[in-house]
């Protein structure tokens, strides 16, 4: 599946990677980048790579939560309400721009994204599976935005930055965009049946004592850590645990190890942390500390 994402999105191996292995974890991620590098494009290949329906929606200060979970209206037909579903009903939603809506419409996304049903009118319709929620914002345009609280981005799985292509990768880009749109080259590569198969087969993947208590020791360096002013909760250690499981199962284990809590830390937890006052003065940056507890917490015996 990764390489059929690759034929439209160049060079981004590991930010694909890592949005594949939330769909699988369950999870959500959050891209945070300039315009213009890719976001949007992920999200329409990976939904016609695995065949389920994308939607998007452009996140406004006038946007209203019936916008995304849906509204009902009056059909005169049966004399009754009917639900129209939004687009969060899809299997790939991409919520563009997240941090420009306000607080109120921001909480209707995270509430379907964490409990995935929506509630209107009293009742409850759960959302499909899969279901992945990949939400934008970009970090240099701060103007008329509502940034998003810590107890909001602890929703995401996983945040990540995808950065502008090298030159080998847009020279790639120009030479493929000049012959039309990529997108439509994309043929699904798998269907929603087969993802519900491997969010089980994730599920079912070993995690020892050795590796809870190592993700408990890492959890709680970042509570005790001087520079933090808030640490690791409990779910970001669920999430993380999760994520491993997912990383495991693509690499055909039926076990987690130390190395999959190592390399998926720095995408999994800095977006969950808080800096103290001073550190923040001082330039540091929580996936830094992240770093530095990874090299610091030792892993137990398995």
């Amino acid at each position: 599946m990764t390489a059929n994402i690759e034929q439209v999105i160049k060079g981004k191996r590991e930010v694909i990677q890592l949005t594949l292995l939330a769909l699988v974890a369950e999870g959500h991620v959050l891209l945070e980048d300039a315009p213009g590098v890719g976001k949007t494009t992920i999200g329409k290949a990976l939904a016609a790579s695995i065949d389920v329906p994308f939607g998007r929606v452009q996140f406004t200060p006038d946007l209203l939560p019936s916008d995304v979970i849906g509204v009902s209206i009056w059909n005169r037909g049966t004399n009754d309400f009917e639900f129209r579903p939004g687009p969060i009903f899809n299997g790939i939603v991409l919520a563009d721009e997240v941090n420009r809506a306000s607080p109120k419409t921001q909480s209707a996304l995270l509430e379907a994204m964490a409990e995935r049903q929506v509630t209107t009118d009293g009742v409850s319709r759960p959302l499909g599976q899969p279901f992945l929620v990949i939400a934008t914002q970009n970090p240099l345009d701060h103007a008329g935005t509502y940034p998003l609280p810590e107890s909001q981005l602890d929703r995401f799985l996983v945040k990540v930055s995808i950065g502008y292509p090298d030159r080998d990768a847009e020279l790639e880009i120009l030479a493929a965009y000049g012959e039309g749109d990529q997108l439509d080259t994309i043929s699904p590569v798998t269907d929603a049946r087969r993802i519900q198969l491997m969010i089980r087969a994730a599920r079912s993947v070993h995690v020892s004592p050795a590796i809870h208590g190592y993700l408990v020791d890492v959890a709680e360096a970042t509570r005790r850590h001087p520079a933090l002013a808030l640490g690791a909760s409990p779910r970001a250690s669920l999430a993380l645990q999760r994520m491993a499981q997912a990383r495991a199962a693509a690499a055909g284990r039926t076990f987690v190890t130390p190395d999959d809590i190592k390399a998926l830390a720095p995408h999994v937890l800095p977006h969950r942390l808080v800096l103290s006052q001073n550190d923040q003065l001082r330039g540091g940056t929580a996936a830094d500390i992240v770093d530095e507890i990874l090299q610091v917490v030792a892993v137990g015996a398995t």
